[in-house]
């Protein structure tokens, strides 16, 4: 992470900001549609109105008050925590800004407690999946679903802490 670049939790417009990027990026560099950005801004929102600090994150990195991405952790899951809306503006790419934020999140998911945390992704995100697997998760299931305007091998990874 570059000097200048911070990390912080919700700020005004936080929402609308990571839908944009997520709607932005899977659009131009997946052909997703509408129903994603939809999706992810309908279920960001319900997520940040419950979020309970002891269990829950929500981790921004600002960098002159631009979104260069974030992560949340959502701890109201039976099964374990579940990761989710990890992005990078891909101006970010390449620097260890993924890197870091999937470990505060992890260190943040210990802390609570958590003894288990997954995640659902989709095949030929390889950057992520490299970063997903040196953290420890592993691939625990795979199947094809016809979603957000097309057919993607939707996959879920675990970690066990």
């Amino acid at each position: 992470m570059e000097q200048g670049t911070e990390l912080v939790g919700y700020f005004p417009g936080a929402i609308g900001e990571v839908t944009r990027l997520h709607a932005t990026y899977y659009a131009r560099y997946w052909s997703l549609d509408l129903s994603f950005e939809a999706q992810v801004g309908r279920e960001l929102a319900e997520f940040m109105e419950r979020a309970d600090p002891a269990r829950d994150l929500f981790l921004a990195a600002k960098d002159d008050d631009r979104l260069a991405g974030c992560v949340a952790l959502d701890g109201s899951f039976d099964e374990g925590a579940r990761l989710r809306w990890f992005i990078v503006d891909p101006g970010w790419h390449g620097r260890g800004l993924g890197r870091k934020l999937l470990s505060r999140c992890l260190e943040f998911a210990r802390q609570a407690g958590h003894r288990k945390v997954f995640l659902w992704t989709f095949a030929g995100l390889d950057a992520a999946r490299r970063l997903y697997e040196d953290a420890g998760f592993t691939l625990a299931e795979e199947h094809e679903v016809q979603q957000w305007g097309g057919r993607i091998v939707e996959q879920k990874f675990e970690l066990h802490l």
